[in-house]
């Protein structure tokens, strides 16, 4: 450990000084080492805000631990711990308490009065039942309870009005409490490998991602996903479903669904209906009537084979829906007043005709695609903005007067900066610029705080400021993937909302690729564990 600064300064030991005994230490790392037992002494540092214990041989812990009340960080992952001091309850600013990987059967009551606790990591120990009290942990944003032999879930976590990710992976569930409903920040749920037969009926108004792969589900019931208001992405892969119901057209958030390996025969026509659907995963399904090498050519062309399959009243539709304009451009009627989603894309045309936007005027339309044309300039306001597959080479200052902005998607174009004035889309939560020319990771988006997902895969990006990065609290999706990093700052593992990191074919040496292929947990940890 490096000595602190304060011991360097203005201070002069003789032989039997010891700096530690004349300075507060803030900061004590021990981890990766073989450490069976932590002394009682520890409350002789009573200034420790981070104490990293984690990848040792602990069985136990002293009841001094209880008397470090400046503790803000205590790391004891990967150790042999059966049972927690209640002293250690008592660290009322403790704010992130990670014991993934012990042996762990019961938690205390006490753990409740953690009051400042915003992260709890409990992943891989042998947990079968969880205190009610710790419904009381008011400021917890995650909870980590993958890796458990949980059965059910106390209605008390209902009550954790701040959590944004609960993970209940690889458990034995075979259901959750419908009060989870109440938690009106929840945006991510893992629920994969439990024994669930059934689609949680969970109307959490924030909820963005519901993760219940390899479950038991053998059908999908309207109810269930009428309550999914928010959904982005979900996750059904390895269960048993049979059919999607026409309900499924409600998600009109979804941008990510994932039925592989299922049983599903048949997809709905209507399935073509939604509006921001980027990602379908059908592999591993017994379909009929869909060509494999359609299947092949991705979500895009899939959807457009659908589409052109809706039959219903085929005229009086064709009357309805499509619009041929004095250009001869042809829009779909029925996308703009219903979807409120004006397409041009494909046209491979220069410019948007005015009669386009005239086809919008009353109609509210709210997205409109642009994607794969030749366009050079931006078209006017919208709230998403789908510029991918074009020639730009710079973004027109024009883009920071579309104030509603949540999505913008700029992948390959030719771009290799982006305007300082993007910084006024207050709203925006995803930008992909996969496939262009960056250099640099963009120094707009560090001041875009509502960012949730940044795809800058396939550039030649050489640097990421990681401490500019963590002000990013919403950001929970990274690809940086395919890059020009010759090495990843340690402080890059305090960006504690990534749930998914993408490092791979970067030129740097640490975090070695066997640690990049464990995933974004492991590689978040390692990068802590470096941090001096």
């Amino acid at each position: 450990m490096d000595t602190p600064e304060e011991a360097n300064k203005n201070l002069a030991f003789g032989t039997d000084d010891r700096w530690w005994e004349q300075t507060d230490l803030t900061k004590l790392l021990l981890s990766s080492n073989q450490l069976t037992a932590l002394s009682d002494d520890i409350r002789l540092l009573p200034a420790l805000t981070t104490l990293d214990l984690h990848d040792n041989q602990l069985t136990s812990l002293p009841g001094g631990l209880g008397e470090l009340e400046q503790l803000q960080q205590l790391r004891l992952s990967h150790n042999q711990l059966s049972t927690l001091p209640l002293e250690m309850c008592r660290l009322r600013n403790l704010c992130s308490l990670t014991l993934q990987k012990n042996l762990l059967e019961t938690l205390p009551d006490e753990l409740g009065q953690l009051d400042n606790l915003t992260e709890l990591v409990l992943s891989n120990n042998a947990l079968k039942s969880l205190p009610s009290s710790l419904g009381r942990l008011a400021c917890l944003q995650k909870l980590d309870l993958s890796h458990n032999l949980l059965t059910s879930l106390p209605d008390s976590l209902a009550k954790l009005a701040s959590l944004k990710l609960l993970d209940c992976s690889n458990n034995q569930l075979t259901g959750v409490p419908g009060s989870l409903s109440e938690m009106t920040h929840l945006e991510q749920l893992y629920l994969r490998h439990n024994k669930l037969r059934l689609l949680p009926q969970l109307p959490a108004p924030n909820l963005k991602e519901l993760y219940v792969g390899n479950n038991q589900i053998e059908r999908l019931e309207g109810e269930q996903l009428s309550c999914l208001a928010a959904i982005s992405l979900l996750e059904l892969r390895e269960n048993k479903i049979q059919r999607l119901p026409d309900e499924i057209t409600m998600l009109s958030t979804l941008t990510r669904l994932d039925l592989t390996n299922n049983d599903v025969a048949t997809l709905p026509a209507s399935l073509s209906l939604l509006p921001n659907l980027k990602v379908l995963m059908l592999e591993g399904n017994p379909l009929r009537g869909i060509r494999r090498d359609l299947l092949s050519k991705g979500t895009a062309e899939l959807l457009k084979y659908l589409q052109g399959r809706i039959k219903d009243e085929p005229d009086k539709a064709d009357e309805t829906t499509a619009m041929t304009l004095p250009s001869q451009a042809r829009v779909n009627m029925h996308n703009i007043q219903t979807l409120k989603t004006l397409d041009y894309s494909e046209k491979e045309s220069d410019n948007i005709p005015d009669e386009v936007f005239d086809a919008a005027v009353g109609q509210n339309v709210a997205i409109m695609n642009f994607s794969k044309n030749q366009l050079t300039t931006l078209p006017p306001r919208l709230v998403e903005l789908n510029l991918g597959f074009n020639k730009l080479s710079c973004l027109p200052p024009a883009v920071s007067a579309l104030v509603q902005l949540t999505h913008l998607d700029l992948r390959n174009n030719q771009l290799s900066d982006l305007p300082s004035d993007l910084g006024t889309l207050k709203k925006l939560r995803s930008v992909i610029l996969n496939f262009n020319k960056f250099k640099c990771f963009p120094g707009v988006l560090y001041e875009i705080v509502s960012l949730e997902t940044v795809l800058l895969g396939n550039n030649l990006v050489g640097g990421v400021d990681a401490s500019r990065l963590k002000a990013l609290a919403a950001l929970s999706t990274l690809d940086l993937s395919n890059n020009d990093l010759l090495n990843i700052a340690p402080e890059l593992g305090l960006c504690t909302s990534l749930r998914c990191l993408s490092l791979d074919g970067n030129p740097f040496r640490t975090p070695r690729a066997a640690i990049i292929a464990k995933g974004t947990d492991a590689v978040m940890e390692y990068l802590r564990s470096r941090i001096v």
